[in-house]
């Protein structure tokens, strides 16, 4: 009951340098980087959206590794580790602390080999094993207790609750089911718990078996020092430190805990067989009621036989109204019998030593030479290469290296981007030796360049890859429908589509160069004949490059015709050899003709007028001749 008081006390204060770094931590948290978790229903624990976790920043763009999911609450003990104690008996093993302090054989062993890795290919970043522990304890308890086979895979998944935006983040199923067994949302994998579009991002082959599993240890916890170190970050600033736990999930509360375990395991721990560490009980999404109780050591895979002396007899009162019983006669003594003499200890040579274990050499101080793989990488703009740029490690005597760290390099000449955008990766020979990058995209440009495979921390002479990117090529354009095009000058032309194919397929991609000539004959750009409209000075424009849609159709929509009336043509070419060749013709308005002026000899309805009535006098009627004007 105490231990139980005890642990629930620290969740308000720890001694001494753990409630340091506690409000430390929680000061550092509101800095620039950190993410405040919101108001969520979960005591502040998780945040509502899991933002985007596949960054190759860490998390820097508002996203987690984990998804915020669950993890533990447990802190570690008040009292720190001690110096080596002696076993109690010859069944249990040497304990060099308390039970809190030992991590399993190959979790240890899995955090010391990501450390040793990632300060290899990053040294900068500073990363300590302790904290890949502190991260292990909060969120599998040291993958269940240290429950791994031989090659640091968990003997059954490890899963996180579904985040259907039920009390946590809500992210949609991104891996179909492929690593948490649920095609509908992701869940947090493996004794690092990360979520499935992390891993697909930062997930590693550390141990050389040819996988990358989040549910193994080894490759699990390389995926973690990787992820914390993303962005440039140097962990021994305290800042950057707790931006990178913060990044792996969004709360304050997970910060503390985490920097309570990293400063305890940096105090002191020990190994204890795989299977025996401590399992935590006290999980973020639990709620359990008052009173309680939990485990909080390991049932000894030993325990102690229950005794089998009888309890002393108690004195009973005599019954009422009931004779008492005769007490049977004493037996006759018995001679005790001659002590044994008693075994001395084993005298111990103190100078004496075990035999030293060998050293194991790195797989990084192992390799002696990267040996380029595919001679020759291709692809076309815009398209991902065929193959993926590999190297393979070979030590001095030409064997392969599993697990070393190769990093690849693009040149500052080329737009191909490895994925997420970077010029550079680092990935981890597998069993056969061969590092192969992630895939490569092709950019705009069109032009050879160089990848580069080093070793980073070694002096090893660097793999070039040779890779080569061609434009997009078209045999064959053709324009689609025949209607003659014919516009007066100033006036727009009917939208003019043409198709590229590649041999018999259609053609997408393709760069098309559209030039407004005066004749078929030759690709020279007219001076006054139909344009594509005007640029930012006004001035007409009569060449222009288009590009293919995804069926490898274009379509011109903005030509209008010239001042000039004639024929010209449109001349459409792609690389490739793909040539056609549209008529255009402009023609002037018809002129606006003016009424004309009636002649009055021949249309009688503008002949002068007489008066056919008779003079007052009789007479006949007048001449029609002209009288003199009358004046006055």
């Amino acid at each position: 009951m105490a231990e139980q008081f005890g642990r629930r006390l620290r969740r308000g204060a720890t001694s001494g340098a753990i409630v340091a770094a506690a409000v430390a931590a929680l000061a550092a948290s509101q800095g620039p980087g950190a993410i405040a978790p919101p108001a969520d229903g979960l005591n502040g624990d998780h945040a509502v959206g899991a933002g985007d976790a596949t960054s190759p920043n860490g998390g820097a763009d508002g996203g987690s590794a984990t998804g915020d999911s669950p993890y533990y609450l447990d802190l570690p003990p008040l009292k720190p580790p001690n110096p080596a104690g002696v076993p109690t008996s010859p069944q249990v093993p040497v304990v060099t602390g308390p039970a809190e302090a030992g991590i399993p054989t190959t979790v240890l062993a899995a955090y010391r080999r990501a450390e040793a890795s990632v300060r290899a290919t990053d040294p900068s970043c500073n990363l300590p094993w302790q904290l890949l522990a502190g991260i292990g304890k909060v969120e599998s308890g040291q993958a269940r207790g240290g429950r791994v086979d031989g090659n640091g895979t968990t003997f059954s998944p490890i899963l996180g609750p579904a985040l259907n935006g039920v009390g946590f983040a809500n992210i949609s199923d991104t891996d179909g089911g492929a690593f948490d067994g649920d095609t509908t949302h992701d869940r947090a994998v493996g004794p690092m718990q990360f979520i499935p579009s992390t891993w697909a991002v930062w997930g590693q082959d550390a141990n050389g078996d040819g996988k990358k599993d989040p549910n193994n240890i080894y490759d699990a916890a390389q995926a973690a020092g990787m992820y914390l170190c993303a962005g440039g970050r140097d962990l021994a600033i305290k800042a950057d430190l707790d931006r990178a736990i913060l990044s792996y999930n969004r709360s304050t509360e997970y910060l503390t805990t985490v920097l309570s375990w990293f400063e305890y395991y940096g105090r002191g721990t020990h190994t204890v067989p795989d299977g025996t560490g401590v399992l935590p009980v006290d999980r973020s999404d639990r709620n359990p009621p008052a009173g309680t109780t939990r485990p909080t050591t390991p049932v000894s895979p030993n325990p102690p036989s229950p005794s089998t002396t009888p309890p002393a007899d108690k004195p009973t009162q005599k019954p009422t109204g009931q004779r008492p019983t005769q007490p049977p006669k004493p037996t006759e003594p018995t001679k005790p019998a001659k002590p044994a003499e008693p075994t001395k200890p084993p005298v111990t040579d103190p100078t004496s030593r075990p035999p030293a274990k060998p050293v194991e050499v790195p797989p990084t101080v192992k390799v002696a030479h990267l040996r380029a793989g595919t001679a020759v990488l291709t692809a076309v703009t815009e398209s991902t290469f065929a193959e993926a740029a590999s190297v393979t490690a070979v030590d001095a005597s030409g064997r392969p290296v599993a697990g070393v760290s190769v990093r690849f390099a693009l040149p500052g000449t080329t737009d191909a981007r490895f994925p997420a955008g970077a010029t550079t990766v680092t990935v981890t020979s597998d069993a056969k030796g061969v590092a192969k990058a992630p895939a490569l995209r092709a950019g705009e440009k069109a032009e050879p360049f160089t990848v580069r495979a080093t070793v980073p921390g070694r002096s090893l002479p660097a793999a070039e890859l040779k890779a080569t990117v061609e434009v997009r090529k078209a045999d064959v354009l053709a324009r689609v429908g025949d209607t003659a095009l014919t516009a007066e000058t100033g006036a727009g032309y009917e939208p003019v589509t043409v198709e590229a194919r590649r041999g018999a397929a259609p053609a997408p991609g393709v760069s098309v160069t559209a030039v407004v000539t005066d004749s078929a004959d030759a690709p020279q750009q007219s001076a006054d004949g139909p344009s594509f409209g005007k640029d930012a000075a006004g001035n007409p424009v009569r060449t222009k490059v288009l590009k293919t849609d995804a069926q490898g159709r274009l379509s011109i929509k903005d030509l209008v015709a010239g001042a000039e009336g004639g024929d010209y043509v449109l001349w459409l070419t792609a690389p490739g050899g793909g040539t056609v060749k549209v008529k255009l013709t402009v023609t002037a308005p018809a002129p606006t003709t003016p009424p004309a002026t009636p002649d009055p000899t021949t249309d009688p309805s503008t002949a002068p007028t007489t008066d056919p009535s008779p003079t007052a006098s009789g007479s006949a009627p007048a001449s029609t001749e002209a009288s003199p004007t009358r004046t006055g």
